[in-house]
């Protein structure tokens, strides 16, 4: 099931003395964080906090929370970290949280009894993020490209993927290892 309320960033400092808090975003760019209104101290969205200022600073981004108007409350938020409410978010079609890939499972597109194993992670690079999946206590690694990444359905927790010859152990010259 898809969390509601999602995990955008944490205040790492403050910055000046009005009352605004540096966030490290956990997100693709410090940019998205300026579409929000709200976000919330806590999973289930019960502590809310408006944003009347937000705009990116470098590689964090600099927030004025409500009510938090002196350098001393804004200390006291130091190591919080920010959640996100979905429907606030609006993503392209093929977008989607690394929150929701992690934890799927990963199928064989041309074979959907074929299964690889579980997404533990994604990590993001210049060209492409890379996708780890583990697969009975082994790590492989998978660019996530468009060859490569078939179809993504999060709300059923499902990954197919068409890999690249030699990233799973069975392909070797392209028969199945006899071990």
């Amino acid at each position: 099931m898809l969390k509601q309320y999602l995990e955008i960033g944490q205040i790492v400092s403050t910055h000046g003395i009005k009352g605004e808090v540096r966030v490290n975003p956990w997100c693709d760019t410090p940019e998205f964080m300026k579409k929000f209104k709200t976000l919330y101290f806590d999973a289930n969205g019960n502590k809310a906090v408006k944003i009347t200022a937000c705009r990116p600073h470098g590689n964090v981004v600099i927030i004025k929370l409500d009510g938090v108007d002196t350098v001393e409350e804004a200390q006291k938020l130091r190591n919080k970290t920010l959640y996100m409410n979905r429907a606030d978010a609006k993503l392209q079609k093929g977008d989607w949280f690394i929150q929701d890939l992690i934890g799927c499972t990963v199928y064989d597109a041309d074979d959907n009894s074929k299964t690889y194993g579980t997404l533990t992670d994604v990590a993001e690079t210049g060209a492409n993020d890379i996708w780890f999946i583990d697969r009975g206590g082994k790590e492989y690694i998978i660019p996530a490209i468009k060859d490569v990444v078939i179809n993504v359905d999060v709300e059923n927790e499902n990954v197919f993927i068409r890999p690249l010859r030699g990233i799973f152990d069975e392909e070797v010259n392209g028969d199945k290892d006899e071990d």
